[in-house]
């Protein structure tokens, strides 16, 4: 069966694809290499990840190219990663955000309607708590108040899904992520951002005065808990259709803790070998000052259990980013 990853060069759409590759799927990419940050890097990535899987380079947007794409290779489900990322970065660039995450999302989801695909497994994030919810988050919680436009097109993607659901009957899986880090991150996230910082000698702002809480989960326990989703099946059908459960679902993929931001930051010190130049800065607006997964829903439904801690794995990506970047960095 073919899988289509949309988002395939990003951080988790490239390891989602190496590990679908890896375990003998026919797998197909998009993505459209824009220049929210480097394009060369999702190039890097791609070639160092899954250089055998065939990554096209379109938009979201692009109607007619997706049709063409989906009907040369009738995927029978889709991994749907892309997006316009980053919270700040919505404060400034509203369009692209609706462009892409709400067009582009509505564009995604007719294919899937008229194509018949089987089951679209699409991203969240955690960022759809906002203000209403609590940690440890739990999917039951409420997310009408987002605190950016990117964590409200998230809330919108979950709607729009739900009702593609229920009017349709396309099976859709939502995965609200938690603070993904690894090896080939991304460069504007914490993990890579403050690592380059430290190996260069280059102050790092750390935001709220350091009195901030997020939960780091490693890269190899976000694919196993898509690709548990992905084969994870629905409940039977009802007999009576008027009674059938709607297909939709959501998952927390965390890793169930909260972590100090200065512990964070001194577990990349120890790595690099060198002290932070710390410059301490009120909270930025758009930011949340606390995640925290509850993950009991998708443990029960197919066993998700990350156990990866930023002590065995955070010093990865200090090595990664001396590797990569070099004086770069």
């Amino acid at each position: 069966m073919t899988v289509l990853v949309t988002g395939a060069a990003g951080f988790i759409g490239a390891y989602t694809c190496r590990a679908l590759a890896a375990r003998g799927e026919a797998v197909v990419g998009l993505d459209n290499f824009n220049d929210y940050y480097a394009p060369q890097l999702k190039r890097d990535r791609v070639a160092a990840l899954c250089p055998d899987v065939d990554i096209r380079a379109l938009e979201l947007t692009d109607r007619a190219g997706l049709a063409a794409l989906f009907d040369e290779h009738r995927p029978e489900r889709v991994v749907h990663l892309a997006a316009q990322a980053g919270v700040r970065y919505s404060l400034d660039n509203p369009h692209a955000y609706v462009d892409s995450n709400l067009a582009g999302f509505v564009n995604v989801l007719e294919l899937c309607r008229h194509r018949g695909v089987a089951h679209l497994v699409y991203a969240s994030s955690s960022s759809v708590y906002g203000d209403s919810a609590t940690p440890p988050f739990s999917e039951d919680q409420r997310v009408d108040r987002p605190r950016s436009l990117y964590a409200a097109t998230k809330a919108a993607n979950e709607l729009m899904a739900y009702t593609y659901a229920h009017l349709y009957r396309l099976p859709a899986t939502g995965l609200r992520f938690f603070t993904v880090y690894g090896p080939w991150g991304r460069p504007d996230m914490a993990p890579v951002l403050f690592s380059r910082a430290v190996l260069a000698g280059r102050p790092i702002r750390v935001f709220n005065h350091g009195r901030m809480r997020r939960d780091f989960t490693h890269i190899d326990d976000i694919v196993a808990g898509v690709l548990g989703a992905l084969d994870c099946a629905f409940d039977a059908p009802a007999a009576d259709a008027a009674v059938a459960p709607v297909p939709h679902r959501l998952f927390n993929l965390g890793n169930h803790t909260a972590v100090e931001l200065e512990r964070f930051i001194a577990v990349i010190e120890r790595a690099a070998g060198r002290p932070a130049q710390k410059r301490y800065e009120p909270l930025q607006p758009g930011d949340m000052v606390e995640t925290m997964a509850d993950t009991a829903r998708a443990h029960a439904a197919f066993g998700f259990d990350p156990a990866i801690t930023i002590e065995a794995a955070l010093p990865e990506v200090v090595q990664w980013c001396r590797a990569y970047f070099g004086d770069r960095a």
